[in-house]
């Protein structure tokens, strides 16, 4: 980070100089100072959420979640989907009548959105209320961007990508789960993503460094951490003499944290090792996410998802073979250009045929800047909204068999927090992400309790603890 006016700070340690920039900021954060941060998108974004709080609350903000005691407002923003921009600028919208009350309010946008050139442009051109602006790159340079602002809009975005940063500081939303970047990026590039273009060329952590940070949330009595990444299978792929994500996940495994999850997954580097991996370590949790995107083996190549129907259903059937009460989830795309009735007929199939234990259904939009943006959009909204509803429905269908298969059964459950439409009951996850909702005291948050299934719907089940 920039340090304003410490031209000794070569003379002195790092933490010397973090002091005197932290002093020099609360001098010019007013006390009881506020700050709202809204997330939008994946869990990568949630995670950084955890970093911009951290650097937030280091200048002395504490934190609301009411948008009209804020002094700060902080966007932190997706670009997967067309709809995620309509969100956001949604919401700006009431920032930015927020501003005519509260003038010295400072408007951030950031994350995903924040590397797309035409909503910077948009942005400069449009929004003038809008404050600061920082990409995926440079969130270690909020700190800076906060305290030199002198009401002018400030846009801090870097064009290629940044470094890998390490010992960042996180304000993590849970004691009991926490999450683990193992890489950053993605080199994939599906010709419908706008991923490698907002987040860069993939850029992985050296595993030492991953470790002890798993270690030291093994100390903190974490119960369970989740590795991200883009493509976490594609772990090492771009470091020299680096190990391979079975051989991570295997150590990670024997630092004996009680749960492991990672995501995503892509099924082109779904190795037999990883599976292997997989299946021998008990508390790496039987939950894999892997996304379909089509069932069509066309489409698929339109889309450079560089594997077929056959290789994807052979696959699938490895895991489910040789990994125990293994659940798996998927993603689905319906609508790509030139996606005919057939092609959804075979998306269908694959559906009937893994019978997936929950899906994430998307009608496709072209995001500007990848190649399937260039590729007229042949089909109408409706026949997408057609499609997706049919697909809904069948996914729907198998997920509420899958959850009835476990009535009556008794399954390991890590309880987190009082469930959000019933306080009286704490919900938490099974071993293979299932959510459970259960009538159970406070004092066993936080804990792996035994949980008797008494009820079963498509997206929950109910419990009790034995």
């Amino acid at each position: 980070m920039n340090l304003p006016n410490l031209k000794e700070a070569r003379k002195r340690t790092k933490q010397e100089v973090e002091h005197v920039y932290l002093k020099e900021s609360y001098d010019k954060i007013k006390q009881g100072s506020k700050y709202y941060l809204k997330t939008y998108g994946c869990q990568m974004n949630v995670h950084d959420s955890e970093e911009i709080a951290q650097r937030l609350e280091s200048l002395g903000y504490e934190k609301t979640d009411t948008l009209e005691h804020a002094d700060v407002v902080i966007l932190n923003t997706c670009a997967v989907r067309e709809n995620a921009h309509d969100k956001v600028f949604g919401f700006l919208g009431r920032c930015k009548h927020l501003k005519k009350e509260k003038p010295n309010l400072i408007v951030g946008l950031c994350g995903c959105m924040a590397q797309e050139e035409s909503v910077v442009n948009e942005i400069k051109t449009k929004h003038p209320y809008i404050d600061i602006v920082f990409g995926t790159h440079n969130i270690h340079e909020l700190q800076n961007l906060i305290i030199n602002y002198n009401n002018k809009q400030e846009i801090d975005v870097y064009s290629i990508e940044g470094k890998v940063y390490e010992n960042i500081a996180y304000k993590r939303d849970s004691k009991i789960k926490a999450w683990v970047n193992i890489m950053y990026g993605c080199d994939k590039f599906c010709t419908y993503c706008i991923v490698p273009y907002t987040r860069g060329k993939q850029r992985s952590r050296k595993s030492t460094d991953i470790l002890n940070e798993i270690k030291s949330l093994v100390e903190l009595g974490y119960q369970e951490v989740t590795l991200l990444g883009q493509n976490v299978n594609a772990y090492g792929k771009d470091l020299d003499q680096e190990i391979s994500f079975a051989t991570l996940l295997e150590k990670v495994a024997q630092s004996n944290i009680p749960r492991i999850r990672f995501v995503t997954s892509h099924p082109w580097d779904f190795t037999d090792e990883m599976i292997d991996t997989i299946a021998k370590y008990d508390n790496i949790m039987p939950y894999i996410h892997l996304p379909l995107q089509s069932g069509s083996t066309r489409i698929l190549k339109l889309m450079g998802r560089r594997y077929s129907q056959e290789d994807y259903l052979k696959l699938f059937n490895k895991i489910k073979s040789s990994i125990k009460n293994v659940a798996i989830t998927t993603d689905i795309i319906v609508g790509f250009p030139n996606e005919t009735d057939e092609d959804f007929q075979k998306t269908l199939e694959v559906v009937n045929t893994c019978q997936f234990d929950g899906a994430f259904t998307f009608i496709y939009s072209p995001r500007i800047g990848t190649p399937a943006a260039l590729i007229k959009d042949n089909i109408s909204l409706e026949e997408k909204e057609k499609r997706l509803q049919k697909l809904n429905k069948v996914v729907n269908e198998y997920s509420l068999k899958n959850n009835q298969k476990y009535l009556n059964q008794t399954l390991k459950v890590l309880l987190e927090a009082p469930s959000p439409k019933n306080p009286q009951k704490l919900f938490g996850y099974t071993e293979n992400m299932k959510l459970v909702n259960v009538t159970a005291d406070s004092s066993l948050i936080g804990k792996i309790v035994n949980v008797k299934i008494t009820d079963a719907k498509s997206f929950s089940l109910d419990g009790e603890v034995v």
